[in-house]
């Protein structure tokens, strides 16, 4: 029987990795997170620096899960990879930047948001190294919208909908949405901060972004909230003994 389900498990998730990666491939593929040298220096510092004590207790967290919770290694290997496929998808937004689900709110609901920091920032470290879709010097700007911010808010909006009784699948969908969406507006954020209109400063600037964000970003994120449900209705079918080792299907 285990070895049934494992066997469905791979299937599933290789159909999932496919579509997804059908679905990035045939979009525009010209801009990224926040690219290579859009930011001033200083800011990449201060963004990275801003990062380090998430990634520890990210690093912690999972050693607590490869110590406590040793069967669910398999789901959080795949968060990874579902993480790093769907953020691959990319339709040109602002000047410097991209418009794309980022998969992380799924995974701060079932391994928490520290963990998710240690994920976004090997996702984007890859992405940037062999997709060209991101930057090294921009990584720490990155990690903190979407590795850091975005699951904090989906982990924070799944607690609210759980105290409220909310079903489990449209706390997911609740979750998965805002934490885009939550993403997209620090993103903006980092890049008004960085680049100030000249006439109005920052809030101008960051109204512009975030208008020109929402044409791209709002339809992402409510098919972002879709597919976390979908996925997280197939691993009730064929993980429950993990997904109730994680609390997810706690009583």
């Amino acid at each position: 029987m285990t070895r049934t389900r494992s066997k469905t498990e791979r299937i599933m998730f290789t159909c999932g990795m496919v579509c997804a990666l059908f679905f990035g491939v045939t979009t525009a593929s010209s801009a990224m997170h926040i690219m290579e040298g859009y930011l001033p220096l200083n800011y990449c510092i201060i963004w990275g620096a801003i990062c380090v004590p998430f990634f520890i207790a990210g690093l912690f967290s999972i050693k607590r899960t490869v110590i406590q919770h040793r069967k669910t290694l398999l789901l959080l290997v795949m968060m990874g990879a579902y993480v790093f496929v769907l953020s691959a998808l990319k339709i040109p937004s602002v000047t410097g930047s991209s418009s794309h689900p980022t998969g992380t709110g799924l995974g701060a609901v079932l391994f928490g948001p520290a963990a998710m920091c240690v994920i976004g920032v090997i996702v984007l470290l890859f992405q940037a190294l062999l997709l060209a879709h991101g930057g090294l010097t921009t990584l720490g700007a990155n990690t903190f919208s979407m590795a850091i911010a975005g699951p904090f808010l989906a982990f924070g909006v799944f607690l609210i909908c759980k105290k409220l009784r909310v079903p489990k699948s449209a706390g997911v969908f609740l979750a998965a949405c805002l934490g885009d969406l939550f993403t997209y507006c620090v993103t903006a954020l980092q890049l008004a901060v960085a680049h100030p209109s000249p006439v109005g400063g920052i809030a101008a600037s960051l109204a512009e972004f975030l208008g020109i964000f929402a044409v791209t970003q709002i339809p992402l994120a409510v098919i972002e909230g879709l597919i976390a449900v979908v996925v997280i209705k197939a691993l009730e079918s064929y993980a429950k003994p993990e997904l109730t080792e994680l609390g997810y299907l706690g009583v």
